[in-house]
């Protein structure tokens, strides 16, 4: 097995994948997602914007990211625009990432706790 990177015809599907990466890599975009997630149905910017918190200017920055590396669909009815996630696995990926995050936090919690249970230093002197 080869451990260079790969060239030709995978390295696209690499920089894909890391373009999704980038997609996710800020709290606001995690919370949309969160938001689109939950609502289980397409969900117009207004209603959006109310439990996300963010500037309006700032909200159309970050769907629009999300929707450029396939991530959200967006579409205009009417006056609105709504959006939902492009594939029902990115809920699925939502979920693992908190799932870890959750596991990452009770480890830290024990090595404080583990901290804890130190004896006590003397005083500096």
């Amino acid at each position: 097995m080869s451990d260079r990177f790969p060239t030709g015809e995978q390295r696209p599907l690499y920089e894909t994948k890391a373009n999704l990466f980038k997609a996710l890599a800020h709290p606001a975009r995690i919370r949309v997602l969160e938001i689109l997630s939950a609502n289980g149905r397409p969900t117009p910017v207004s209603e959006i914007l109310a439990q996300a918190d963010i500037e309006p200017t700032l909200l159309s920055q970050h769907l629009a990211v999300l929707k450029r590396h396939h991530v959200v669909t967006g579409q205009r009815v009417g006056n609105a625009v709504i959006y939902e996630l492009a594939h029902p696995k990115i809920a699925e990926l939502l979920v693992i990432a908190r799932t870890f995050l959750a596991d990452t936090l009770g480890g830290q919690r024990h090595q404080l706790d583990a901290l804890d249970s130190l004896p006590p230093l003397g005083e500096p002197r």
